[in-house]
């Protein structure tokens, strides 16, 4: 599985938020990490970054620009021109600013996809025995970014096909098949693809074999593939859980969600192998159960799945001299680290500032506090910012608007607000005249500072004033009371009543007429519960009109709903209040939509292939039910499938029918799906699982093959029936089999419904006998079909003939190169060769054996002795055993080069040129005669070397310019190169000097 190993998510920040009009800068899109490909004709490199903020934002980027002309920035973007991979990969960061401060994005990361080679080195083969589990390594080569991982059987573009006995991990890229049979012998090539630039490259092959001593055994199932115990993914992203096991039998997967059920959207994959969740929410974290069981047991994985969101911008109003704490807390592993920043710039405690275990706590905030905040939590994964805006506010009491006219209805209670704007809170005194009101029963001053007058009368008519005052200044607010005698008011709600389609919008008009003294406020109902607009803001929507008329004033007010859905049917209600009455108006809305899931299913009769059906109806949704769809799930389909049915189709005015063309002797659960002209709806509850009765099996094995075994030996496999078809208890096959032009069939029975294999022996019929083969079925109700008929040949015996015309010639001192040709083909072909040798002067038993890979018919012996004679023989083998010995032949390795390394390395530098020479090398009598010399140069610091051959002791040498330069000499001959000089160091100096 492919996901984050990291996940932040902030918790909380505690004050109270408010609209502003100005405020600082928020990322509407920050900068995504970026792949380009290496081999891309347009090499220009976009990373987005936009944010939103009044004054609107402008943007930075850590980035010289006058120093690199590649590089732009446009409203934001980042564009690199002539992308380079040396100079340009690494981590961009976009800085936006305004007037209230400076937040940074997230760090976004510029990679270059490429694929590089697979290590050339041959693979050791993989031998195990059959019915035994196996685990192919892809090993895969430097790569960026992920690859998808593919696997090829012998040759491209044969690909292993995955099913329930073998696997493919798209985490590992490794190939495991639970349980080995004859027909996966072969080579295994691992095939991986950049998903980015489309190249692929191919390993090694891993050759494959069989063992044949011992018996098949069967074994517990081992789960050799699953998902980490702790899984971190993003909201909306699809999540992959692999789960696959080694087995005899092969095991079986299935799934399950601890404490709750697996989300409906989710997929089974590769023969239930994978757990794909799609769109994944928050509520779909928990702990996921994978289980392996076979006939010999079970076993079973758990880990956790956490889902993690985002957090958004948060803007903070404080006055002057409050004390601020704000809490940042992050999950991830390892533990996440906290640091904050404002505008941009790392803070550490000080002062009136704390920073404790990702706490921020300001003290006494003063003005210069003011600005962007952002807490950023990281670990080795990565890092996540997340950003508030604090406002100091510190102004004098100012009220807008002034003075207020309040007008009442006479007897009714009346509130005169003071709402001043003020920074920090001002003390709050009223007035009436030059009199300092006191509050008494009559008279209230709330805790709001609204005075309110109960039981008002035309005494109460008149001005009052509020004062408030704060340290930096003071202002009054005259409020002027008056009262009317309103005339009654009327609200009129259309239409009353209305029917919609599910999607469709609609919008509900209320309409007061009332006074014109007076303000009138509206409230809308649903099902008399108000209606939130702030949390319903996706379907409902608040328009307001005022009319005004001489004697009267009329209001209206619109309620849009839109992408109506069944759940907004019922009453709709609207109140219009003004200070003197309260009117109430209901109308009815209808919504067409699918129907409602049907009732509950009741298999009421089940045969081997059929089951009786029936179920209660649902709701219609204001629109009759015109069919109804059966839908089956059993342990061997991939969620629930549509079943036939009779009669086909099932109108919308039945509740019954039969489920027909099911599989004997397999459970299913059935449930019913109703459909009406507006479209489908939810299906019902799941009917209880019920078993179909047992019959003969009706589906033969298919891919009857064989071949390969041991002499005299003839190999039948087939690919098993799966269980889903083998239609009841005691299943099993018969193997049939007949030599090439005889009648009589001989029919043997495998009792075990797991068996892919059958081998028959008899040492009478000669190697590569042709049989005709067939492999039928049967249960405890009888017989079933068998295959078709196919010729497979007996086990061919072992090599017969030597191989013709082994020749062997010295390499060197320690390497022969020994020849041969292929022996006459016959019943017994080689399937490789085996190189026996050994001294003169040794047993030819004491000697050493080395096998080609395949047919192969050359073969490079090393590590030999020095100047020594070697007796050869090749052989042929297969699976079968080995044919005879070639006659020996010989050759001799050559003498061993010079131990004796050039000495006296003299050099002179002239410019870039350098001349060297040294003292000549003399071979002994033991060793190869001297024919040349090899200088090797090399720089410090790079990986680059040159090589130059000469037969003096001698030479010329151009260096480049700067640098450091290592020179080494070897004496050549025809047994190797001998030992190494000492080093000439060069520097850019000239002088004659000697090698150090």
């Amino acid at each position: 599985m492919r996901v984050s190993h990291f996940i932040l998510v902030f918790i909380s920040f505690f004050f109270f938020l408010i609209e502003s009009e100005e405020f600082g800068p928020v990322f509407a899109q920050e900068p995504d990490d970026v792949i380009f490909p290496l081999d891309s004709d347009e090499k220009k490199v976009v990373m987005h970054c936009e944010a939103r903020g009044n004054p609107p934002p402008t943007y930075r980027c850590d980035i010289h620009f006058s120093a690199d002309y590649r590089y732009s920035f446009i409203d934001g973007n980042l564009i690199i021109t002539n992308a380079s991979e040396i100079t340009d990969h690494g981590k961009y960061q976009c800085k936006a600013e305004n007037s209230f401060g400076t937040i940074l994005s997230r760090d976004a990361l510029l990679q270059f996809a490429y694929l590089g080679a697979f290590s050339g080195k041959t693979r050791g083969g993989v031998s195990v025995r059959e019915g035994q589990g196996v685990v192919l390594m892809c090993t895969p080569p430097p790569h960026s970014p992920e690859i998808i991982y593919s696997w090829v059987f012998n040759e491209f573009p044969s690909f292993v096909a995955e099913d329930s006995r073998r696997f493919i991990s798209q985490d590992t890229g490794n190939l495991y098949i639970s349980k080995v049979q004859p027909s996966d012998v072969g080579s295994y090539i691992c095939l991986v693809k950049n998903t980015v630039t489309n190249a692929r490259v191919l390993s090694p092959p891993t050759p494959l074999t069989l063992k044949t001593d011992g018996e098949t055994l069967r074994f517990i199932p081992k789960i050799e593939v699953h998902f980490p115990t702790s899984v971190l993914a993003a909201k909306g992203v699809t999540v992959r859980l692999e789960c696959f096991a080694l087995g005899n039998p092969v095991p079986t997967i299935t799934w399950r969600k601890i404490n709750g059920n697996i989300p409906k959207k989710a997929r089974l994959r590769k023969s239930q192998a994978v757990l794909e969740i799609p769109n994944i929410q928050l509520e779909d974290s928990g702990t996921y159960e994978c289980k392996a069981e076979n006939p010999r047991g079970g076993t079973a994985f758990k880990g956790h799945l956490q889902v993690y969101s985002e957090s958004e911008h948060v803007l903070i109003h404080m006055d002057s001299g409050e004390k601020l704490q704000w809490e940042c807390k992050a999950t991830g592993r390892p533990r996440p680290t906290y640091r904050w920043l404002r505008n941009g710039v790392p803070l550490t405690s000080q002062g009136r500032l704390e920073i404790v275990n990702g706490d921020l706590t300001i003290h006494k905030v003063q003005q210069t506090d003011s600005g962007m905040y952002q807490c950023v939590a990281e670990n080795k994964y990565g890092a996540i910012y997340s950003s508030a805006e604090l406002k100091i506010l510190a102004s004098a009491p100012v009220f807008v608007p002034n003075p207020v006219r309040v007008i009442a209805t006479l007897g009714k209670d009346v509130s005169l607000e003071c709402k001043p704007r003020a920074s920090p809170k001002p003390r709050i005194t009223w007035k009436r005249g030059d009199r300092r009101i006191q509050p008494n029963k009559r008279i209230m001053l709330l805790r709001n500072n609204t005075l309110r007058i109960v039981n008002s009368s035309r005494a109460d008519e008149g001005n009052y004033v509020c004062r408030a005052e704060n340290q930096l200044g003071s202002a009054e607010m005259t409020a002027i009371l008056s009262f009317v005698l309103p005339e009654a008011m009327r609200v009129e709600l259309s239409p009353i009543r209305v029917e919609v389609t599910v999607g469709e919008s609609v919008v509900l008009s209320c309409k007061a007429t009332h006074d014109t003294s007076l303000d009138v406020a509206f409230q809308w109902f649903f099902n008399q519960k108000p209606i939130n607009f702030q949390q319903d803001g996706g379907h409902f929507e608040y328009i307001q009109t005022v009319r005004a008329r001489v004697r009267a004033k009329s209001s209206t007010v619109d309620l849009m709903i839109r992408s109506i859905l069944l759940k907004h049917a019922g009453k709709y209600g609207c109140r219009a209040q003004t200070s003197a009455d309260t009117v109430f108006a209901e109308s009815e809305l209808l919504v067409r939509g699918p129907p409602g899931p049907p009732g509950v299913v009741i298999v009421e009769e089940i045969t081997d292939t059929t089951a009786t059906l029936s179920w209660t109806r649902g709701l219609d949704n204001h629109s009759p039910i015109s069919t109804y769809n059966l839908q089956a799930r059993s342990p061997f389909s991939l969620g629930w499938q549509t079943v036939k049915t009779d009669p086909d189709p099932v109108t919308g005015d039945m509740e019954s029918a039969i489920a027909v063309e099911l599989n004997p002797w397999v459970e299913y659960e059935f449930r019913v799906v109703a459909s009406n002209a507006i479209g489908t709806g939810d299906p019902s509850a799941p009917s209880r699982g019920v078993r179909t009765k047992e019959a003969v099996p009706s589906v033969a094995p298919a891919n009857v093959s064989g071949g390969n075994g041991r002499r005299h030996e003839l190999v039948i496999s087939w690919e098993p029936v799966s269980e889903e078809f083998q239609n009841g208890e005691g299943f099993g096959y018969i193997v049939a089999f007949r030599a090439n032009g005889t009648r009589g069939w001989k029919e043997k029975m495998v009792t075990s419904a797991d068996s892919t294999t059958y081998k028959y022996r008899d040492e009478t019929f000669p190697p590569l006998t042709p049989f005709e083969v067939k492999v039928g079925v049967y249960n405890n109700k009888g017989d079933g079909p068998f295959s078709k008929v196919v010729i497979i040949h007996s086990a061919e015996g072992e090599p017969r003939e030597a191989p013709p015309d082994v020749k062997a010639h010295s390499i060197s001192s320690s390497e022969i190169r020994v020849t041969w040709k292929p022996p006459i083909p016959g019943p017994g072909r080689p399937r490789g060769y085996e190189v026996s040798y050994w001294k003169d002067t040794e047993q030819e038993e004491s000697g050493k054996k080395q096998r080609t890979v395949k047919n192969e018919t050359s073969m490079v012996l090393t590590g030999l002795e020095g100047n020594s004679l070697y007796l050869i023989t090749v052989k042929g083998f297969n699976s079968i055993g080995q044919g005879p010995p070639s006659p020996a032949v010989t050759a001799k390795t050559r003498k061993a080069p010079p131990a004796q390394p050039p000495a006296n390395l003299m050099w002179i530098q002239e410019g870039n040129n350098v001349s060297l020479n040294w003292d000549p090398v003399k071979a002994k009598d033991n060793e190869s005669d001297v024919i040349g010399y090899m200088v090797l140069l090399k720089q410090e610091g790079r990986g680059h070397n040159q090589v130059t051959r000469t037969i003096n002791p001698s030479t010329m040498l151009s260096l480049p310019e700067g640098g450091t330069y290592i020179i080494e000499v070897r004496a050549l001959s025809e047994g190797g190169e001998g030992a190494v000089s000492s080093q000439v160091r060069v520097v850019t100096s000239s002088g004659k000097r000697k090698a150090s």
